[in-house]
């Protein structure tokens, strides 16, 4: 089920009527909310829904047995297979294919016929996130930074929770866990911020990034006939595709959440305004990048035995990051530019010292547009190794562009059919800019627009229109392939 669907506008005040008039039976609502999360993911394919439980009960069961023993080795052994469980269930669908074929054509480049055969199954939605929660729950178990519960429904529904279910944010058990286990009382203000959280998600979502999608299949499909120009364009007009797709997905989830009484990790922060790269991984899917800090960064050392085994370290997690994104060699390698874009900053110093915090600009300077230009432009570079179907298709990518002020007969105009017109789009970006610079001090861009009602309303109207102008279609989202 897509948040942008008829099916979901009808699902969600369903829900949200039940569970309220169930307002002083927690334990029923949470069960409500279990049967509603298993449902909502049953709607994409009935059938993977085992892999939610099977996954969910593994940890359910293990993290109990790692907190009762008290032989170290022991513990760590469960854990072992706590986490030889999750990866071994995600390597399976996400992963084995990858390597298989790498081996493929590994041993054809050396003159050897391989007989391994492809498992070509169907990648389960949402898969690397709910792996990622519940491995969190059983390793924070393991360094007794939390105890287990014992109510089965709570950490089932903690699993399964359907507004962060299929794409994130990616919650630990001591945020959210404890939210199940709390009486919830409805919340009038609560509940309004979270529909206008999720009025903002959804512009980003159906009228910045489905409008910039439509230019970037087009420049993506012909980028052989495409300037240079434009194929910077492409890639950078891919890169609001993305954000607005899935902080527009974050910001629905949340809000959605906050309607139910619940209170959700952020997971954007501005990061188009980021001045350097060390700030942007700061702003940008920030539950992940927290993920990896704490139990692949930290784990290996983080910057404890000097600054090289640090940038080393922080090069791993940014390969390791980049292959959760997807089981190809093309996010493996934008995973690595990335790391070279940090290295590079962090050995030469090239964060100015006592910068003025972004919350507190008013303006921006020019030398902040400045730096900030140079971090998204090399950012949307990076994303041509995310966007592209093989690695082949991405290095031509580039090759087409190096002769940067060349030009051709490839149009923009000509990617803009089925879309708002060129202005258009730009008046859309805009627009989620100006909000997103007015709001950077809050959780979303429409916490705060105006002291003015009548101002509120007409914003809210008028994103409204453009939503429901935009609304119908099947588009996904794109982290649904992660």
């Amino acid at each position: 089920m897509l948040f942008n669907s008829l099916e979901y506008i009808i699902y969600l005040p369903i829900v949200f009527g039940i569970y309220w008039l169930l307002t002083g039976q927690r334990k029923t609502q949470n069960l409500l909310l279990l049967i509603a999360s298993y449902t909502f993911y049953a709607y994409w394919d009935y059938r993977f829904l085992s892999l939610i439980i099977l996954s969910s009960a593994i940890d359910f069961y293990l993290g109990k047995a790692i907190h009762a023993d008290q032989n170290d080795s022991k513990r760590k052994l469960l854990l072992m297979l706590s986490i030889s469980a999750n990866i071994g269930i995600l390597g399976v669908f996400k992963y084995f294919d990858f390597f298989i074929d790498s081996a493929n054509h590994l041993l054809g480049a050396l003159g050897f016929v391989s007989q391994f055969g492809l498992l070509e199954l169907v990648f389960p939605v949402g898969i690397s996130f709910y792996t990622f929660q519940t491995l969190s729950y059983t390793i924070d178990i393991y360094r007794r930074k939390i105890e287990p519960t014992d109510d089965i429904v709570s950490f089932f529904g903690f699993v399964s929770f359907f507004p962060q279910l299929v794409a994130g944010p990616i919650e630990r058990a001591a945020d959210l866990l404890p939210q199940f286990k709390n009486d919830r009382t409805f919340d009038y203000s609560n509940a309004m911020d979270g529909m206008r959280q999720i009025l903002w998600g959804m512009f980003k979502k159906v009228v910045v990034a489905d409008n910039a999608a439509v230019i970037v299949d087009s420049i993506f499909t012909n980028y052989e006939n495409a300037s240079p120009i434009i194929l910077f364009a492409g890639a950078a007009f891919f890169f609001i595709q993305v954000y607005g797709d899935f902080s527009g997905y974050s910001d629905i989830a949340i809000g959605t959440a906050k309607l139910l009484g619940f209170q959700l990790s952020v997971n954007f922060a501005s990061p188009f305004f980021s001045r350097s790269f060390s700030e942007f991984w700061k702003r940008w899917h920030i539950t992940l990048n927290t993920w990896f800090r704490d139990y692949v960064y930290f784990p290996l050392g983080g910057s404890r035995q000097g600054k090289r085994k640090h940038l080393i370290n922080i090069s791993i997690v940014f390969v390791v990051c980049g292959f959760w994104h997807g089981a190809a060699w093309t996010f493996i390698i934008w995973g690595l530019v990335n790391a070279i874009y940090f290295v590079v900053e962090q050995r030469f110093n090239l964060v100015p010292e006592n910068q003025t915090p972004l919350e507190e600009l008013r303006f921006p300077r020019p030398a902040d547009v400045f730096q900030m230009l140079v971090v998204f432009s090399a950012i949307a570079i990076s994303l041509v190794f995310f966007r592209s179907p093989d690695l082949g298709s991405a290095l031509n990518y580039f090759v087409e562009m190096k002769d940067f002020f060349g030009t051709n007969s490839y149009e923009m105009k000509d990617s803009m059919k089925n879309a708002a017109d060129f202005y258009g789009l730009f008046a859309f970006i805009t627009v989620m800019l100006f909000f997103e610079w007015k709001n950077k001090s809050n959780l979303h861009g429409l916490q705060k627009i105006s002291k003015y009602r009548v101002v509120r309303l007409c914003t809210y109207f008028g994103l409204t229109l453009l939503c429901l102008h935009y609304f119908y279609g099947d588009n996904a989202f794109v982290y649904f392939q992660f």
